[in-house]
């Protein structure tokens, strides 16, 4: 495996070698910008690795979690620790794709008279959005995120708006709400490239929030990383060497979950109906040179692959009723997977 004495042979966006430099100054922002977080989040190491670390690789993060865990703190400490504008989005039954993406609207010239169309941006147009309950609006809305997440650009009334770079959805549901929720369609959950989780606080951390949070005044964060500083550290995931190898895992593991693939296990053929696509590989590769990277490496590891793999297969992973009747959960078949799927030579 590769180490940080290695020069790598990548160029960032401005055809410059990336170098050790670039590559510290990937960790210690990465350092910097957690200790920020934590600043007002007590606990929640996962969580926060999973969303920097999708962040660092240029896609889009769903978490899971009751009311309550910080969801929403945690995304605008991100942005307040950026520099970058921050737009919150609450999704509700009645809201409109309109609301989010912004509308054409009829203006008067004062001096001419004359009437002409002005597009109003909406708040789809900021570097980090919190998309706050997502599956509690109607599909027709939850459609207005596709082109976003994919494109990075917005059509209205047949004109094509692009967005602001770096650009990072980071959207919450609530899973223990089932009345007035529509839950997002295989091809919506498909555009995210990580899903966390975000449990309970343990006892000694719960106390350490009642104790921060009902005295005084909240600590403010300080601004660490331009928006410059975001799109380089994105480039450099994206330039850094990966072997064939560990690509090849990331396939694998993407195959392994399709109940018709020569690779599938007994318990996928059993339980799973639908698989995860090439874009699990996709995201599995890019997650794990990410996470090699923020820890100190230049090359992603099988390693690497097998702790990306759960918060990329996770929501891709479609169950049937007999994993229902079993009490077969997804995260169940992910370990079967990961158990059985041999690393390449």
């Amino acid at each position: 495996m590769a180490s940080m004495n290695a020069e790598p042979t990548v160029s960032d966006t401005r055809g410059r070698p990336v170098g050790k430099a670039d590559l510290g100054r990937l960790q210690d922002g990465y350092a910097n910008l957690k200790a920020q977080v934590h600043k007002v989040i007590v606990g929640q190491d996962t969580v926060i690795d999973s969303v920097l670390c999708c962040m660092l690789a240029g896609g889009h993060c769903l978490i899971e979690g009751v009311p309550g865990l910080a969801k929403t703190l945690l995304v605008r400490s991100i942005a307040e620790a950026l520099r970058l504008e921050f737009s919150r989005i609450q999704f509700t039954p009645d809201l409109m794709p309109s609301d989010i993406t912004g509308t054409d609207i009829i203006q008067e010239d004062p001096e001419t008279r004359l009437r002409r169309y002005t597009f109003i941006k909406g708040p789809i147009f900021a570097n980090v959005i919190l998309a706050d309950e997502i599956n509690r609006t109607p599909p027709k809305t939850q459609a207005a995120l596709l082109q976003c997440m994919q494109e990075k650009q917005v059509t209205v009334t047949g004109k094509t708006y692009k967005l602001t770079e770096p650009f990072f959805i980071l959207a919450t549901e609530n899973p223990i709400e089932q009345e007035g929720t529509y839950p997002l369609p295989e091809a919506a959950l498909d555009r995210f490239m990580f899903m966390a989780y975000i449990a309970y606080p343990a006892p000694a951390e719960e106390h350490q929030i009642v104790k921060q949070t009902t005295a005084g005044a909240q600590e403010s964060l300080s601004p660490i990383l331009s928006g410059d500083d975001v799109l380089l550290f994105q480039q450099i995931v994206r330039t850094v060497p990966v072997s064939d190898a560990v690509i090849e895992y990331t396939v694998r593991l993407a195959r392994a979950t399709r109940p018709d693939d020569p690779l599938a296990t007994e318990t996928v053929k059993k339980y799973v109906s639908w698989g995860a696509g090439p874009r699990a590989a996709q995201y599995m590769t890019l997650g794990a040179k990410a996470w090699a990277l923020i820890n100190g490496r230049v090359t992603a590891s099988f390693e690497d692959v097998a702790l990306v793999s759960p918060l990329v297969l996770r929501h891709r992973v479609i169950t049937n009723f007999n994993a229902e009747a079993d009490g077969v959960g997804v995260q169940d078949i992910i370990s079967d997977i990961l158990q059985h799927v041999e690393l390449p030579k």
